[in-house]
């Protein structure tokens, strides 16, 4: 088996630094069994599972068929994934989530609200956005679940797209991003819990929303475990393959 996770690329519009990245890897995969044109400038990546571990889109919101115009092409090209066989599974994060009515209902993509387990060659494999990783952050945890409330959803259904559109790329744009200290701390935190969860049988712990790229190695009562962070995509542009039974971490230049 072979499968493809990312998380992270927080995209905003065809305008973002991310998403010509974006586009061109999801280009460049195909299921099995799908006829590849030789290309000698292009490395095809021929997988049957595609993992999106949340925050692909810095905001989500959608209403029938209408989504925000500067996700078509990349939201065209993961379904057309499905079509040629692909498995697509899409973790929510904490920039884009009520994907489901759209990626569920008018795609049939799986869409997870918080973490997933996947059996990849018999492994045992949690994937999650990991932004209830950290049980000590309250006051993320408490905006978090108001945010995902019946009444938030209610209220963002009730207000125009085109509004929800311009606050979401406003609000985007004065956020900054997490120091570097942070992350580490962030990315010492999920290690911990990665190890909690091998403790349970888990074979291997993939997070997103920490966006320092890495990819750990340990034994647990003699058996391999795997962690691993997947970066983000507006700095890093790494992505985490399994193939030939186990994981690497890439970056998007060394394939090209």
């Amino acid at each position: 088996m072979k499968a493809l996770f990312l998380s992270d690329a927080h995209l905003r519009g065809t305008d973002g630094a991310a998403y010509g990245k974006i586009l061109g890897l999801l280009e460049r995969i195909r299921g099995r069994g799908e006829a590849v044109e030789p290309q000698a400038s292009v490395d095809p990546l021929i997988i049957d599972l595609l993992v999106i571990a949340g925050d692909f889109f810095d905001f989500w919101f959608s209403r029938g068929e209408v989504i925000y115009p500067g996700f078509r092409l990349v939201v065209e090209r993961i379904a057309a994934l499905k079509r040629e066989g692909v498995r697509v599974v899409l973790c929510e994060g904490n920039h884009d989530f009520f994907l489901g009515d759209y990626f569920t209902g008018r795609l049939g993509i799986e869409v997870a609200p918080d973490a997933v387990e996947l059996d990849i060659d018999g492994l045992r494999v949690l994937v999650s956005h990991g932004d209830t990783v950290d049980r000590d952050n309250l006051r993320y945890l408490a905006l978090r679940k108001f945010l995902r409330s019946p009444f938030a959803f209610r209220l963002q259904r009730a207000l125009p797209l085109e509004f929800l559109w311009r606050l979401a790329r406003f609000s985007s744009e004065l956020s900054n991003e997490s120091s570097e200290a942070s992350q580490d701390r962030l990315a010492a935190v999920m290690q911990r819990f990665a190890q909690g969860k091998f403790r349970e049988g888990y074979d291997a712990v993939i997070l997103g929303h920490c966006h320092k790229p890495l990819l750990r190695d340990e034994t647990v009562a003699g058996k391999a475990k795997t962690f691993a962070t997947l970066g983000d995509w507006n700095g890093h542009d790494t992505f985490l393959l399994y193939a030939d039974g186990r994981f690497s971490l890439e970056r998007l230049a060394r394939r090209q």
